[in-house]
């Protein structure tokens, strides 16, 4: 079974950091990209972070300058470094990534179950 597994969520205080992990497992033969999103209550899924599997990065306006994605190959593992944090970062952040799994070799999108950010004082 192919699956995402996030890590890193919680409570953090304005101004402070967190990293967030998301772990890809299964019969992948390799991985095209993998990105964050983000959905705050009463909000609509927002791209956070796209990297690709030559290393090529995209980050969105809002987190630009705070928020920095990156990738493991060797893991399968994509990371969010996230600075600075403020309370409108607060959301459910899931990975997705688009891979080439094995037997038989097909093109899948496979999602995260989403982690908890909360930036409160």
């Amino acid at each position: 079974q192919v699956q995402l597994v996030e890590s890193g969520g919680g409570l953090v205080q304005p101004g402070g950091s967190l990293r967030l992990s998301c772990a890809a497992s299964g019969s992948i033969s390799s991985i095209n990209h993998m990105a964050w999103h983000r959905q705050a209550p009463g909000n609509q899924r927002e791209l956070v972070a796209v990297i690709t599997n030559d290393g090529t990065t995209s980050v969105a306006d809002s987190v630009k300058g705070r928020f920095t994605i990156s990738m493991d190959n060797a893991k399968q593992t994509v990371y969010l470094q996230m600075s600075s944090l403020k309370p409108e970062d607060t959301a459910v952040y899931s990975c997705n990534a688009a891979v080439i799994v094995r037997f038989p070799y097909r093109h899948l999108e496979i999602w995260g179950q989403g982690t908890l950010v909360n930036v409160s004082s």
